[in-house]
């Protein structure tokens, strides 16, 4: 039987202990355990390392050094992995649609392991874009004491003739310079070589580093854990300190929906529009609470917007990377800022087991000569760049990224495609017109099926400097590294019969980021008239994950769970 008395045993001891238990001692002796071992809480590491990426390929020491931490505090600490799917490597093409999927498969697959052999409490190690929620997911749901770690960004490439920084979002774009003639095959090479020096998460404020320090906003990751290089001896330090932490949880019967509140995430929320950060934190941020058991909308970013400003200069939008943001003190200086200013609810309980305002209370201003976060008196831009645009294009929500840069307003002709490779082959011929409002369909959650990122596309506009004279609206996503006149995540989907399904080429489409609207400019009787003859189309899987994930899976506008429905 069972330690039913010890809380910080509550699930290990129904694995190990009794006459009954010997055949799994047995086996959990040839893996480490000793006889005392047998006695200690498990903490379970839950490591994302693969060779796939440049994301993952450290964390495998990662997870050693939280597990030392574990063990140094008094745990048995048991390391196990979990997938990743590649962002920037699958990115343009239908590897892609399995990116979103990796998110369940990363929750399901850390919830099945840690309850299937009782872990009292786990620590999580992500490193590219969906590691991080899909960590969160499982950790709210299991609501066993638990801790996240992030991977740490990767450090800026340099260019062997400029010495100017680049990263994956500078190959990306000049993929369009290169498209437009203006460099050639030699310059490409130079730029590929480059971007990429070594371990690490991509360097801008793109979706990995922006749910990384929504997640330390929101309290599941130890202070400053978003903001430390990956190779430096502070990420190192950070995994050893979580693995102790998690200890230190369990023993206090601290559990994560103790953390992630209401008011958590709109900490989350908050930090997230300081940033500058990506797209994909709504629709993870959204994921996130709904495994919380927290009632989130995409309305919420919108009141909380109209309060918050944009103060990082960071990439895509702005000029440096994470690595400039860790130098002059990484997340806890800006949380100070907002703290004192009244935009975060100081109150919240953190995995530090003290709240946000007892961390950040002695956290030192940054120094005065940097430019990388703006003071609230001058900010980048007064409100948030998030817009969650509505109108008769969007009946159920969209969401946009407009930094100012590019404008507010914007309107054009429609030029449609049924997917991101047309779409993209268009603009690399040169099919694609200042004026045009491209349209990519069909790219949704369930039409996808997989809601493909479109960092592509973007990036070619870009480098074709067609920035300011493009829009792009799509249901499927964007980047982190995306910018410019883009609205993604439409709902309802065009595969689901949303009003995207029904534009033909020529149409006039409005964006006012200012109303917030996303508007098809005709009749509404003849828009009633289409969507009535529009007939819906077959899926494109009937079997495997991909046809799993269109089956079960719920609108963007609700985070593209699968475990709504059930």
């Amino acid at each position: 039987m069972g330690n039913a008395t010890d809380h910080t045993r509550k699930f290990s001891s129904v694995i190990h202990d009794g006459a009954d238990r010997a055949p799994a001692r047995s086996m959990l002796r040839t893996v480490g355990f000793s006889d005392a071992d047998f006695k200690k809480s498990v903490i379970g590491i839950a490591s994302t390392w693969s060779m796939v990426t440049p994301c993952n390929m450290h964390i495998d020491q990662l997870a050693r050094e939280a597990a030392g931490g574990a063990d140094a505090a008094g745990g048995k600490a048991i390391i196990f992995g979990t997938i990743t799917v590649s962002d920037g490597i699958s990115m343009g093409t239908q590897g892609m649609r399995y990116s979103l999927v990796s998110r369940e498969v990363i929750a399901d697959s850390i919830e099945t392991v840690s309850g299937g052999e009782g872990f009292d409490a786990v620590v999580t190690i992500g490193g590219c874009d969906k590691n991080m929620p899909g960590c969160i997911m499982a950790l709210a749901r299991l609501n066993r004491p638990g801790v996240f770690v992030y991977g740490g960004t990767i450090l800026p490439g340099i260019h062997p003739d400029s010495k100017k920084e680049c990263d994956i979002v500078s190959v990306f774009e000049a993929v369009g310079q290169h498209s437009a003639n203006k460099i050639d095959d030699s310059a490409l090479r130079k730029i590929e070589a480059c971007s990429i020096p070594g371990p690490g998460s991509c360097g801008g404020m793109y979706t990995a580093n922006t749910m990384a320090s929504a997640i330390e906003a929101l309290g599941m990751s130890l202070p400053n854990s978003s903001a430390q290089i990956a190779i430096s001896k502070e990420k190192k330090e950070d995994c050893r300190n979580a693995g102790a932490a998690a200890l230190a949880l369990l023993k206090a019967g601290i559990r994560p929906r103790d953390i992630m509140t209401r008011k958590a995430f709109e900490n989350a929320i908050t930090v997230t529009i300081a940033l500058g950060g990506s797209t994909n934190a709504v629709l993870h941020l959204l994921a996130m609470a709904h495994s919380a058991k927290v009632k989130l909308s995409l309305d919420d970013f919108t009141k909380i917007g109209k309060k918050v400003p944009v103060l990082a200069d960071l990439k895509p939008s702005g000029k440096y990377g994470m690595v400039h943001l860790t130098r002059i003190g990484g997340l806890p200086p800006l949380m100070k800022m907002l703290l004192d200013a009244g935009l975060l609810h100081g109150e919240c309980l953190t995995v530090t087991g003290k709240t946000v305002a007892e961390n950040l209370r002695d956290v030192a201003p940054y120094p005065t000569d940097q430019d990388v976060v703006r003071p609230l008196s001058n900010p980048i831009k007064a409100d948030s760049h998030l817009r969650i645009l509505y109108g008769n294009l969007a009946p159920e929500g969209s969401v946009a990224k407009i930094s100012g840069k590019e404008g507010l307003l914007f309107s054009g002709k429609a030029i449609t495609f049924e997917s991101e490779e047309t779409a993209l082959r268009a603009i690399l011929d040169g099919k694609v017109k200042p004026g045009h409002v491209m349209v990519i369909r069909n790219e949704g959650p369930r039409g996808g099926p997989g809601m493909r990122e479109m960092l592509s596309p973007t990036s070619a506009i870009m480098g074709k400097g067609l920035g300011k004279e493009v829009a792009l609206i799509t249901d499927g996503r964007f980047s982190g590294g995306s910018h410019g006149f883009v609205v993604g995540h439409i709902t309802p989907e065009a595969f689901n019969g949303g009003p995207l399904a029904i534009i033909k080429n020529g149409d006039p489409i409005k964006i006012d980021a200012v109303k917030n609207e996303l508007t098809l400019a005709l009749p509404a009787k003849e828009i009633q008239a289409r969507l009535k003859a529009w007939r819906p189309k077959k899926s494109k899987e009937t079997h495997g994950v991909l046809a799993k994930y269109a089956h079960t899976v719920t609108s963007a506008s609700e985070g593209a769970v699968t475990d709504k429905n059930l």
